[in-house]
């Protein structure tokens, strides 16, 4: 074995490499002041950049969780290379001849990361030289009818796998690779009879890394005697996970960082499509679902950070099939929406066309307004579940609005989730209150199924689509914990009015005191619990059904609040409890004029139709606070 290399070898590798440049291919840098480059961290999941970049000392630093290094230890924690390794591949980059201390030569064990690498790479050079000769006739017609021609093929590695079982196999032995390395890259399969190439008489697309290096191949079959799968990818290998690599993303990566915008098709010749189209931020993923580790590399690209500027924020929009393949995709896409800061949005061709087949069919152009024309996420699943109901009957109205709960309950911006319940109740005919109650209800109904015992750890339990959280309840809160602001003490009140006197509350404004907006979430988790209830409101026992509503850590507050002393006017119980309720009420009538004339006033000028609908709501508001006022 050869020694340690030369310790001066390895200085003059480490000062050569722009540690900018290496830590670039994985995250998304932006200055942070003089002589500092910060981004995502590419080592735990952050939203908001700590990751520094010194270029001056050639060193990176994260805040957040500590790590720390220079460019090759970068590369080490990354790759998940040896010191050796990485250094080597280094010098081979730049032209080093690296010297041992023993004087000996570099030696990579068989099967290293680099030497699949090196592999992988030879393999991705045989198949585009086959792709140009007789035999792949099949795959040449197969990108011909496509739209794709050779420059398109070339642009993309695209290649071809001849129909024998050995003749990669041939090639890379021929080229010094040992049929254990090509097993261990995922070239070749174990047979009864020894290896065999493992991509057959197919169309072979390279899937490259981040940094641009062949990781491994996506085949689709060509001939009608093959009788392997539809496409054929690289198995799980040292330098291949398919959670973790994105298809046309060292193509799109810099295009991506620029736009702060990603498209997610879903297979190999989309991303092509996209690309030849002009939107070059097209990627996908390689025959599995979009999960949280693609989620985490294209954050770092996108520079995914959380920003109260919605201006600043970057773009995800994922195309679909309509089939029922591509809504399954759809709910997968939808359950890891959170995850991103990024605004999400969904594009899906007319007539069930793909990104290929649109562009085939009817060009450019009508590939960059799918992507122009896309839809907002939650509009997206909002309309997916309403469509499943006739809205034509009061029965599929009322269970179009309780199926829509979940979807309203995971929008975490107070004023997008306000906006949606809005439209919503227009989309179904049905009134904005009946939105709101029913997806307080559905919320009060998850605060008692997340309060039952649940299964061994590890196991989930009920919640939002997609594991999204429901209102979080703090342990045995009490009257004590509760906020002293003027706002806290009205909505208090007004829960204790209707717990202790709901028979003096008039059935008039029963739900529109029970869905009035209550700012404190421990408040507004009893007031659901209140909704969830409110058939039974003058019964007597009401309370103790609000106590049985909630999840068990706030049943002690709700018997607190149940006999909590209430201030009684000089005109009597009644004529308090109605005017607690109502200056609730009013409250939030002002505050939703107050958000409909910020609407308005943008509005006015650009769609006038718009802006009328929310005058005419204005003045709904107004007339509505009248009568309140009476009331008092």
């Amino acid at each position: 074995m050869p020694g340690r290399i030369r310790r001066d070898d390895i200085d003059e590798v480490r000062s050569r490499m722009s540690i900018v440049d290496v830590v670039s291919d994985h995250v998304t840098l932006k200055s942070a002041g003089v002589g500092s480059l910060k981004g995502l961290c590419p080592f735990h999941d952050e939203r908001s950049p700590s990751f520094h970049v010194r270029p001056a000392i050639g060193r990176y630093h994260c805040f957040g969780c500590g790590e720390d290094g220079d460019v090759i230890g970068f590369v080490m924690a990354m790759d998940h290379t040896s010191f050796t390794e990485t250094v080597e591949r280094f010098a081979a980059q730049l032209g080093v001849t690296l010297r041992y201390e023993d004087g000996g030569a570099p030696q990579v064990e068989a099967g290293s990361r680099l030497r699949l690498l090196e592999a992988s790479k030879a393999a991705a050079e045989f198949f585009q030289a086959q792709l140009l000769l007789p035999i792949a006739e099949p795959g040449q017609r197969f990108l011909g009818e496509r739209g794709f021609d050779l420059a398109a093929a070339q642009r993309f590695g695209v290649g071809f796998a001849p129909q024998s079982f050995e003749a990669l196999r041939t090639h890379l032995r021929g080229k010094g690779f040992t049929d254990d390395e090509q097993l261990r890259a995922g070239l070749l399969s174990e047979g009864q009879r020894g290896p065999y190439d493992r991509f057959r008489g197919r169309l072979v697309w390279p899937i490259r890394d981040v940094t641009g290096a062949t990781v491994g191949f996506g085949a689709r079959k060509l001939l009608d005697d093959d009788p392997g799968p539809k496409y054929l990818n690289t198995p799980e290998t040292a330098i291949y996970h398919k959670s973790q690599v994105l298809y046309g993303l060292d193509l799109a990566k810099r295009d991506i960082s620029k736009q702060r915008e990603a498209v997610i098709v879903e297979g190999y010749t989309d991303v092509m499509a996209c690309h030849l189209a002009g939107v070059t931020t097209a990627i996908a993923t390689c025959g599995t679902a979009f999960g949280v580790d693609h989620i985490k590399v294209l954050r770092r690209v996108l520079g995914d950070v959380s920003t109260s500027d919605t201006t600043a924020l970057g773009k995800v929009v994922f195309t679909f099939d309509p089939d029922e393949a591509g809504q399954k995709a759809a709910s997968r896409a939808f359950a890891e929406e959170q995850r991103f800061a990024a605004q999400t949005f969904v594009a899906v061709a007319p007539d069930g066309l793909d990104p290929c087949d649109l562009r085939l069919q009817r060009g450019d152009d009508a590939v960059r307004r799918l992507i122009e024309t896309r839809r907002p996420m939650f509009e997206f699943m909002l309309r997916r579940v309403v469509d499943a109901f006739d809205l034509e009957t009061v029965e599929g109205r009322v269970q179009a609005t309780r199926a829509a709960a979940p979807v309203l309950a995971t929008i975490r911006d107070r004023a997008l989730a306000e906006g949606y319940q809005r439209q919503l109740s227009g989309w179904l005919g049905v009134e904005p209150r009946d939105v709101v109650r029913a997806l307080q209800a559905w919320r009060a109904q998850q605060g008692r199924q997340d309060a039952r015992p649940q299964g061994r750890p590890g196991q989930g339990g009920p919640g939002a689509p997609g594991g999204a959280p429901v209102e979080p309840v703090q342990p045995q809160m009490t009257m004590q914990q509760l906020p002293k602001d003027p706002a806290t003490i009205l909505e208090r009140e007004a829960i204790v009015a209707m717990l202790q006197q709901g028979g003096h509350v008039p059935e008039a404004l029963r739900v529109r005191g029970a869905t009035a907006h209550v700012g404190d979430e421990t408040l507004r988790i009893v007031r659901d619990g209140i909704l969830a209830e409110l058939d039974h409101i003058a019964a007597s026992g009401f309370s103790e059904r609000v106590a049985a509503a909630v999840p068990p850590p706030l049943a002690p507050l709700v018997r607190e609040l149940a006999i909590a002393p209430m201030i009684a006017g000089p005109r009597g119980v009644e004529s308090s409890v109605r005017g607690v309720v109502v200056t609730l009420i009013l409250r939030d009538i002002l505050r939703e004029k107050g958000e409909l004339l910020g609407q308005l006033y943008r509005l006015r000028e650009g769609d006038p139709a718009a802006a009328r609908q929310l005058a005419t709501r204005i003045d709904e508001l107004d007339a509505e606070r009248a009568r309140m006022e009476e009331q008092r």
